[in-house]
């Protein structure tokens, strides 16, 4: 898994996939062999791994974020974002980022899992809408830390505040331009609603239909639990004296 912490069991790169090989007096075309490339599994995990190995590099993966692939699948990543600040603050949101077969000739699919009202997330599948960072998508330029990092803008206030009406998925929550205290009220609503105790621990909740299990699953602790998992970290209670 990859966030704050670092890299811990990186993916194992598959190249379980062989690709035949036979002579040739000519060398391939750029276009061939472009379309070798994008047709090729083999290469697409590779290119995944490594796109996933890179994120331990300082600033690839945002603060706040934890990413780690699907145990069934490679090219499907699971990720949790805690948002620390602006209208979302406090939100814990659950997304996937879901390869294409030909990665990284096409950008990957964002799906939250999390209900989040926001205007660039639709509200019936999740779907997060990456056009506005990366139209067109660059597969030279663009990697997955690029997404990463559009995913946490998104949620800032300049972000949002230069949202077009053409990119929201969400079109009520683009109204906020117009209101902007009613959509400060719906955003902190839907931050409160992400924190539930049935949003992070029911397998079953709504949010998750059709979607497939979450590599990244929340447990509530027992009081004696918690306790004896802040001693191991070295965490204390705070005491006014503390408090600044």
């Amino acid at each position: 898994m990859l966030g704050i912490g670092g890299l811990v069991a990186s993916p194992t790169i598959d190249l379980s996939t062989p690709t035949k090989s036979r002579p040739s007096s000519r060398l391939p075309s750029a276009a061939a062999a472009s379309k070798a490339y994008a047709s090729s599994p083999a290469l697409t995990r590779t290119t995944v791994s490594l796109e996933y190995a890179s994120l331990r590099h300082t600033g690839h993966c945002p603060l706040g974020m934890y990413v780690i692939p699907s145990p069934t699948d490679l090219l499907v990543w699971d990720a949790v974002f805690f948002v620390h600040q602006g209208y979302y603050a406090d939100s814990i949101l659950k997304f996937r980022l879901i390869f294409p077969p030909n990665y990284p000739e096409r950008p990957p699919t964002v799906q939250f899992v999390t209900d989040i009202f926001h205007p660039l997330i639709s509200q019936q599948d999740g779907t997060f809408n990456l056009a506005p960072r990366f139209r067109p998508w660059r597969p030279k330029d663009h990697h997955v830390f690029d997404v990463l990092h559009f995913i946490k803008a998104a949620f800032k206030k300049h972000a949002l505040d230069d949202i077009k009406d053409a990119d929201c998925l969400n079109k009520e929550a683009y109204r906020y331009h117009d209101t902007t205290s009613s959509f400060a009220a719906l955003a902190t609503q839907s931050s409160m609603l992400s924190q539930s105790a049935s949003a992070l621990f029911d397998r079953d909740h709504p949010s998750m239909a059709g979607k497939g299990p979450h590599a990244m699953q929340f447990r509530e602790l027992k009081s004696e639990q918690l306790d004896t998992l802040r001693s191991r970290l070295g965490l204390h209670d705070w005491t006014e004296s503390e408090v600044p």
